[in-house]
């Protein structure tokens, strides 16, 4: 089977940088896959797009050597064996809060014995190889989104479920819950629940990503010693490199 090469980094402690496609389009997430990310995440909690699209997205990201990722919806069996057929390398799951959830996730991640996953492939055997089945279990990766104080306070019970890989933090829910605006990544409050949460991951082997909505917030949690940054999404870079050519020939 294809090997998951962020599991390769992980295991080697460099860093891996995340792209973020959310406008629903696969030329863009091939453009995202092919300006140097190690992977790609098509987005379809927040990304105004389905499914349907989704599956060109990953397509797009397959010819690349960046490794197609998913953020689901929802925590659905059916929705993430889907895209798990469609190709997808790896789920990250929002609104995980408490062991139970989790264990509901890694379920639907995996095929028996360890879980619930239904065989059916399709485009996973095409892009993964054809002992997919012998593998995949192994080397799909599964990481749950702490975004909330009950996830915060759940964070070692969640990190304790067998095959849960890591977590992924969703930093403005998260700090929106902790009473700050969604942009204070840089509150003392959350650099330190931020902090906890890596360290906690960190004991137990676990991966830890994090989504940053600007370079210097990339910046430091890159210092914090996440494993996984993701330095804003497609839009944002969108906006930001046409406003900065804007201003500049208007200056």
């Amino acid at each position: 089977m294809r090997e998951n090469h962020l599991r390769t980094l992980f295991a080697k402690k460099k860093p891996a940088l995340n792209g973020w496609a959310s406008i629903g389009n696969s030329f863009v997430a091939e453009l995202l896959a092919d300006s140097g990310f190690d992977s790609v995440t098509v987005d379809l909690q927040h990304g105004l797009f389905s499914i349907e699209s989704a599956v060109p997205m990953l397509q797009a990201i397959s010819t690349t050597n960046a490794v197609p990722l998913v953020r689901c919806s929802e925590n659905s069996l059916g929705e993430i064996n889907k895209l798990l057929d469609a190709g997808a390398y790896g789920v990250i799951c929002p609104l995980i809060n408490s062991r139970e959830d989790a264990e509901k996730f890694v379920r639907a991640c995996h095929y028996s014995p360890r879980g619930g996953r239904s065989y059916g492939p399709a485009r996973g055997v095409l892009y993964g190889g054809k002992d997919y089945f012998e593998h995949a279990n192994r080397t799909l990766l599964t990481l749950a989104m702490i975004e909330t104080r009950q996830g915060l306070e759940a964070a070692l019970e969640i990190l304790s479920v067998p095959d849960l890989d890591g977590i992924f933090i969703g930093p403005s829910d998260l700090a929106i819950e902790l009473g700050l605006r969604p942009d204070a990544w840089n509150d003392p409050l959350l650099t330190n629940a931020i902090s906890t949460l890596t360290a906690q991951a960190h004991a137990l082997g676990k991966y830890v990503g994090i989504f940053c909505g600007s370079m210097e917030m990339a910046t430091q949690m890159k210092a914090l010693g996440i494993d996984m940054i993701t330095p804003g999404t497609d839009v944002q870079l969108l906006r930001a490199e046409t406003s900065r050519r804007v201003e500049a020939l208007r200056g």
